[in-house]
This record gives structure tokens, sequence and C-alpha cells, in this order.
């Protein structure tokens, strides 16, 4: 029997001769290993299956019994056993009897048992020792796979278990052994062996001597003799044929046991099962990869347990409440606790904490686990949960379903969910819609939620979009705006096309526009300054373009000449952020330089500005009698829209001296009849300037709020004043002089 190391330290005064033993003792173990190990290994083994026999108290734990001791020591013995061999890779005696005699599937039995009681902890730790320290490989033993397999089925079942913090261990050691050689993946998973040739290199049977020394010391141990019998067909190995534990593949498998230890409440014991599927779905192998997808209830169980925690979160959730849980993350799934408590704000936060988890999964994962993820996803969430919802005539069915799908995107990172997303938004057909097609697709019916009679849903849904376009897809911008906008049929054929802007200004027939518009806040003072490569012909086209929306309003509407910080250069700097980041994102899609040239000779063709545009050009000629959020997400989709870097969309959007085709309209048309209609309604509004001055003084919560006459179209005019300075803002930093693709560096101080 070996000794521990606390027996060579305990009395001060026999130090030296409890020294002095143990050197002898360590001395004759050397020269005679096989003996002594095997023996003192074999006597372990022996006290252990004898307590069963002659224990009468049912109720003593296991880890009050000399049962825990016993194993530790069996463990030292083979860890030791391991470090003496002369041929590395060669299984010792003591490793080999316990291969031969099924003494891990034995100790799996008790553990299943429970008793004593305690006795499933003590065997799952015993086999995370084992399977951690001894280097040998073990897996592909038939007598080590079968107890894996079964305690594997006794984990992760039952939510709260005494052994989870053991059964996370266990599979910590199995999933490092699998990150070591994938190959075990689809071994562990279908009981198959990895390969010959690696089969030929284990032992296969026990030594003749190890044998002989079992047979002569040891006749009367009880667990051997049971075990005795066909002892060469125990130690070799599964064959290279499938082999099916018991249960068949899939049911009680290292993936159940994941998924269920993942739905822990131990915050610990969840994170680290997190982080073993983790290190699962990201082996390299394709056929592990493969046996995963096909072979195991990996990307089913995942989105099973997603779909729940889905199905948990409360059906009156408020959008505002849904956006104060953004950057949820799954390594830190609680609610934040500085953010103000609302009905259901655990069930959100579990649930975005987990989709956060698929969506890394997908990110980390093979790429064929992830396209089998993603679809899973798709197919379960998104098609048979969240479509219906979204079209559900419950109005509150509508708008929580649409505030969490925007949650969910604003999460999105990986390319094989966002395509799965985007497919389901907008299905796909990519053509030009006509006028009168009916709504077809989800996307057609998200579009109608854009122009709802609830504003809570026109708001929601019109974030959605926003968050949509922000994604890193083509599909998204060519099927909503792209697609209608191929060939340029907005412009009037027939004409030439001028060389440059200057060519077409005839400010003297806009009413809007007087001689004196520099006057109004645009001084030549501080024009914007230089950039590079300039000169004077595209200088002024973009100064026309810029001071073209910043006199749109007219002056007896404007207020921000009054306050301070409210002029045209404060959105500058934001501009030139964003269109630098839309500018990166949409940078592999090899968008054209310049404008499609115009085929003089094809006839005109009826132009359509497509659905999505058709909605918000409607809502923008409505910004005079809708309620200020709404009018606010209105023009922030429309900003969004103006900064993507295409010449079409430039053209159609920023260009207020388009020639346009008859019977079109473009955003500066609309805005130029959004001002006409604003300059009847100034007439009928008494004390117009000086109420128009305090609804923007209330707006920025310089003065208490208080209900006005005309309240609503005082918050038009003051959000209409600011996107106009929001247009010219994204003119100046994505126009340069000879093309809208150059980058501009940011205006300096004093400049706007």
């Amino acid at each position: 029997m070996l000794l521990s190391k606390s027996n060579i330290f305990k009395c001060k005064s026999f130090g030296t001769a409890l020294l002095v033993w143990s050197y002898r003792s360590q001395l004759q173990i050397q020269r005679e290993p096989s003996i002594d190990l095997l023996g003192a290994f074999v006597e372990h083994w022996k006290g252990i299956t004898h307590y069963y026999i002659e224990s009468t108290d049912e109720n003593t734990p296991a880890k009050k019994t000399d049962i825990p001791w016993r194993l530790k020591q069996m463990l030292d013995i083979l860890v030791y056993e391991e470090r003496q061999q002369a041929a590395a890779g060669e299984a010792g005696p003591c490793l080999e009897y316990l291969l031969q005699h099924k003494i891990l599937e034995t100790l799996c039995t008790l553990g299943k048992a429970e008793y004593p009681p305690g006795m499933r902890q003590q065997v799952l730790q015993f086999f995370s020792r084992v399977l951690a320290q001894v280097q040998h490989p073990l897996l592909h033993y038939l007598s080590v796979h079968r107890p894996v397999q079964k305690l594997l089925q006794l984990g992760g079942t039952v939510p709260g278990s005494l052994t989870e913090k053991e059964e996370v261990q266990f599979t910590t050691v199995l999933c490092s052994k699998i990150q070591q050689d994938p190959d075990l993946l689809t071994y562990i998973l279908e009981g198959k062996i990895v390969s010959r040739k690696k089969a030929s290199r284990e032992p296969s049977a026990l030594p003749r001597e190890a044998a002989s020394v079992k047979d002569k010391e040891h006749p009367h141990s009880k667990a051997p003799d049971r075990a005795s019998c066909g002892t060469r067909a125990l130690t070799t190995q599964l064959p290279a044929e499938t082999q099916e534990p018991d249960g068949g593949p899939g049911e009680g498998s290292l993936i159940t046991s994941l998924i269920g230890l993942c739905k822990s409440k131990k915050s610990r014991v969840a994170l680290k099962a997190q982080e073993n599927l983790l290190l699962l779905v990201s082996v390299a192998s394709p056929a592990a990869a493969t046996c995963l997808v096909q072979s195991s209830p990996c990307c089913p169980a995942i989105v099973e347990h997603l779909c729940r925690l889905y199905r948990s979160v409360p059906t009156f959730l408020d959008p505002a409440d849904i956006a104060t849980l953004e950057g949820i993350s799954w390594r830190l799934p609680s609610a934040p606790s500085d953010e103000a408590s609302f009905p259901g704000k655990e069930a959100l936060a579990a649930f975005l904490g987990w989709f956060d988890y698929c969506d890394h999964l997908v990110t980390e994962a093979h790429p064929v686990v992830a396209d089998a993820l993603a679809k899973a996803v798709a197919e379960k969430l998104f098609m048979e949960i969240l479509q219906p919802q979204l079209l559900h005539v419950s109005e509150q069915s509508v708008l929580t379903s649409t505030a969490l799908l925007t949650a969910i995107l604003r999460q999105l990172r990986p390319a094989a969910l966002l395509r799965e997303a985007v497919a389901f938004l907008l299905g796909p057909d990519q053509q030009a819609a006509a006028p009168e097609d009916s709504p077809r697709t989800l996307c057609s019916h998200l579009i109608g939620h854009c122009d709802h009679l609830s504003d809570e849903i026109s708001v929601a849904t019109l974030r959605l979009f926003e968050e949509l376009l922000q994604k890193p897809h083509e599909q998204i911008i060519r099927s909503l705006i792209l697609c209608n906008l191929e060939g340029r049929p907005y412009v009037a054929r027939g004409s030439p096309e001028p060389e440059s802007y200057e060519d077409t200004l005839d400010l003297e027939e806009d009413p809007y526009f007087t001689d004196g518009f520099l006057d109004s806040g645009f001084q030549p003072s501080t024009k914007p300054p230089p950039a590079p490569a300039t000169n004077s012909d595209g200088r002024t086209a973009v100064t026309e373009i810029v001071n073209s929306f910043l006199c749109l309003v007219p002056e007896e509407a404007k207020t921000s000449a009054f306050l301070e910080e409210t002029g045209y250069d404060t959105y500058v700097h934001d501009a030139y952020g964003l269109f630098q980041e839309c500018s990166s994102r949409v940078a592999p899609w090899g968008w054209p330089q310049s404008l499609t040239p115009l085929d003089p000779h094809e006839p005109e063709r009826p132009f359509f500005e497509g659905h999505f545009l058709q909605m918000l050009f409607d809502r923008m000629s409505r910004i005079l009698e809708q309620p200020y959020s709404l009018n606010l997400q209105v023009t922030s989709v429309l900003s969004r829209l103006a900064l993507f870097p295409h010449p079409h969309i430039h053209e159609y959007l920023l260009d207020p001296y388009i020639n346009l085709a008859p019977g079109c309209r473009s955003l500066f048309s609309v805005l130029v009849r959004v001002i006409g209609d604003l300059m009847q309604r100034i007439q009928r509004v008494p004390q117009f300037p000086g109420k128009l001055l305090l609804v923007r003084k209330q707006l920025m919560g310089q003065v208490p709020g208080e209900q006005l006459d005309h309240q609503t179209l005082l918050q038009g005019v003051v959000v209409l004043e600011e996107f106009c300075k929001e247009l010219a803002a994204i003119a100046f930093v994505k126009f340069p002089p000879h093309g809208p693709h150059v980058h501009l560096s940011p205006p300096s101080e004093g400049h706007v």
C-alpha cells in the first residue's frame, strides 16, 4: 500500500524514521513495480467491493467511508505506474487490470445506485481524474467507453442535481480530450472507433506475467472473479464497424448532458458547460462536424432551449424596456442591476443571453455546424414562432415581437445567421416592385406596419428597418432601394446631362430660394474647407447642394439661431463618422464609383420608388401632423439611407437639382411640398415664432413641458429644420468634388 505524503510528516519525533521507511518502501517499489503496484491496486479494489459485502448501514455517506481514500490510492498507483513505464504509450499491469475487469463499469453501476449516498459524486470525480491524469488513450476501449456513456446518461437530466459540479468537471475532461483529438468526437457520439491504424497502437491483452500474478495472489477477489471470463475480449478495443452504446446515438449523450448543465441555476456550472459546448462545435475536423450535425441532438437541443426561453418572455413588454437590455452577454446573462426593474426583465435577459450564446456558437463553430445551427434558428424561432406573431391581428403581439426581433438583430453578428435573418425578413425576391403589387412577403407586411394606425407599431417597425440597414449584407439595401433605382428611370430622358451642377441652377424660379440665401446661416467666411483634388466648379457644386438644404426652411420657421450649439456644424462630425463606418461596411460589395450613363435613345419607362421609399416619402409628407417620436424615427431611417455611398442613392436622395421624369418625386421634392404646406399653416397660428421657440426649448429640456395649441405642428417644424441640417451635413461629408466616394477629412474647428 502506498504512503500518502501526510503520513510522512505527521509526527516530528518520528519524522526521520518515517522518511527512512518511506525511502526503503520506494526502493522496493522501484525494484518490483509490477508485483507491488498491482498488488496494492487490487487490494484497494477488494477493499471497495468488500464494503458492499460487509456494510449494513445504508445511510452512511460515501465521503465518510474509506471509499474516497481507496479510489484516490488507485488513481495515484495508475499515475505512478505510467511514469515508471519504460516504453511510452504502453499500458502497465494496473491499467490493464482496470480495463480487463471492468472496474469503471462496476463503479458506474454503483454510482447510478447512489449507494452509499453520494457515491455518484465519488465516481464522477474518479472518472474525471483518471481520464485527465492518465496519459494513455483510454476512451477507445470498450470497457471505458461504455461506463463513460452511462455516466453521461445520468448527468444533465435533473436540474439542480447535487452532482452538477462533478458532472461539469467530467464533461470538461471529455471536451479537453476531444480538443486534443477531434476524431474522438465521432467516437464519443456514435461509438465508432477512430481508425484501425490508431487501434493497432493500443494494447489489446494483458501481459502473461501480470495475468499469472493476478491468478496466484488474488484468487478470492470478488469483483475480479465475476469478470475473469473473457479477459482478452474485455480489453480488446471496439471494432472499426459502428457499435451503438446503450440508448442509441443522441440519447443521454455528451451533447444532451452539456445542454442540461447549461440550464443550471448555478452560474458557474452553466458558464463552464457553455464553454465546453463551444469547444465541441469549434472542432476543426469536417468528419467530426458532420457527425455533430447528423448524429447528435446538438442543433435541435440548442434551438429548442432558445425557443423555450422566448416563449417565457411576457407578451406585454414595452419596447422601451426591451431596449434597456441592449448588450446582454452570454457570459453575464443576468440583467444589469443598475437598470430599472420591470415585469419580465429576468426572462427577457435569459432569452437575450442565450441568443447571444447561439450567436457566439455560430461565429466560432465549424462552417458545417454553423450553417446547420443558423438554419435551425431560422426555422424554429423565426419561421415557426416570430412570423405568426408579426402577422397576428393583436397589436400587442405585433408590437412586442417586433421589438424583440429588433433586439435580436442588434445582437446578431455571424454571416451565416445574418444570411438566414435576411432571407426570413426580405425573402428571395430582389426585383423592382410595382405600385399595384399586393403584400405577399413578410417584408411587405412589415413595410405596411411602418404606416400602421398604431403609432407605437409604426415606430417599432421603423426601428427594426433602421437596425436592418446597419447590417453588412448587400441584399438588404438592394431589395429595399437599389433594385428600383437601377437604370436611373427617375431621370427625365431626352435632356442632356449637365457637366456640373451649376448648369442646373435656376434658383430664381424657386419661391423658397432668394439671392440672399447665403445670409441665412452659411456665410462665405464659414464655407467648407477645401477638399483634396478640388476645383472651383466642384466646390461650387457642393456649396450649392448644401445650401439648398440649409435654406429650405423659411426664416420665420427657424429657431436654432436663437439657441447655442444648434447650428448645421453640430451635425457634420457625427455625419462624417457614420459615413466612414457605412463606407467601410459596403466596401466589399464593389459598388460603382459613378452614375450609370443614360441612353438617350432608351424610351422612358414608368418609375416606382418601391414600397419602402414610398412609405417613407408618404410619412415625410405628413411630418407636420404626426407625433414627435414618429417623426424622429422616419427622419432617422431616411438619414441612414442617405449615408450609403452608392451614386444612385446619393443622386435620388441628396441631389436637389436632379431633372426628374414626369410624375416622379425625390426626397427634396417631398420636402419642398412640405414647406409649401407649412407656409400656409403658419398664417393660421397666432404668435407662431414665440410658440415655436418655446416648443424647441421644451424638447431640449430647457423649460418645463406644457401643452400648447398646435403642438404637433410646432414639433414637426422643429424636426423638419433639424432634418434639413442633417441632410446638408451628410451631403457635405459624402459628396466631394469628383464624386460621392472620395473621403473628406473632418472639418476643422470654426468651419461648417
